[in-house]
């Protein structure tokens, strides 16, 4: 095996790997992805009840009316919690998407290269063309 064959080899090895490492990226940002959306849907499930609990008026006595007061507080409390988790996942979602990106680039690169390499080996495996030798002499002879 030659050393270009070798090299060749190599770069497949290498354009493996990389494409394994854009694989896991890109199950890391489906993941990330997925959180992201069930916390969003989330923060807006408990904003709505807040605001639901919020507008109702059946309150029989100061007793019920605190109560309802401090159960709203904690669901507001609570939707700015989620809401806040959401803001970090979606950072987080940015960043493995980021991330994906890079390892595309990165195994792109390398099948470029193994592309390259592949053809500088055929190349020189093809034989030269020779050009028609000058003939001697004159047409007479």
């Amino acid at each position: 095996m030659t050393d270009a064959h070798k090299r060749l080899a190599r770069l497949r090895r290498l354009e493996k790997v990389r494409d394994i490492a854009r694989q896991t990226a890109a199950a890391e940002a489906a993941k990330a992805e997925g959180t992201l959306a069930q916390l969003q849907a989330l923060t807006e499930r408990t904003r709505r009840l807040a605001e639901e609990y919020a507008t109702r008026r059946t309150a029989t006595d100061g007793a019920a009316l605190h109560q309802i007061g401090r159960f709203v507080s904690g669901l507001q409390t609570l939707s700015r919690t989620t809401q806040g988790d959401a803001e970090r996942a979606h950072a987080i979602a940015d960043a493995k998407q980021k991330h994906l990106a890079e390892a595309e680039r990165r195994r792109a690169a390398i099948e470029e290269r193994a592309a390259l390499q592949e053809r500088m080996i055929a190349k020189q495996a093809a034989t030269p063309v020779l050009s028609a030798r000058r003939a001697n002499g004159t047409e007479l002879e």
